[in-house]
């Protein structure tokens, strides 16, 4: 149990420091989008789909795999929380179309990359 518990530790850290160099890198807001948080969430899920392909693909991949990558690194590194906080101020603001877009493009393109992810790796 202790084991597990340190290996989501370790996936989570990696995969937040990853969020946030993303973030930095693609930048966090353009126009009033926060596009750096759209990013990482859309490859967050591309990766989860491709990561769960591999272990349905081989049956024989250590549970280690799913702890360390698929717990810890993607949770860690996709940003729903941060996704809620930032779709709440957008309605604080009335902003209800970019709100929308945002939330269906999240929504529905995640959904999108974790099948396409999952598809190519089975």
């Amino acid at each position: 149990m202790i084991k597990d518990i340190v290996l989501v530790g370790i996936g989570s850290g990696i995969g937040g420091i990853c969020r946030y160099l993303i973030s930095l890198l693609i930048g966090q807001t353009y126009g009033g989008f926060p596009w750096g948080t759209f990013a990482v969430n859309i490859v967050g899920c591309l990766l989860i789909g491709i990561l769960w392909g591999l272990t349905s693909r081989f049956q024989n991949l250590s549970p280690v795999f799913s702890l360390l990558l698929m717990v810890g690194f993607c949770g860690g590194f996709t940003t729903f929380s941060t996704f809620s906080k930032e779709g709440l101020a957008m309605l604080q603001t009335n902003n209800y179309m970019l709100f929308t877009l945002y939330t269906l493009g999240n929504v529905a393109l995640g959904i999108i990359a974790v099948a396409l992810g999952y598809i190519t790796a089975k």
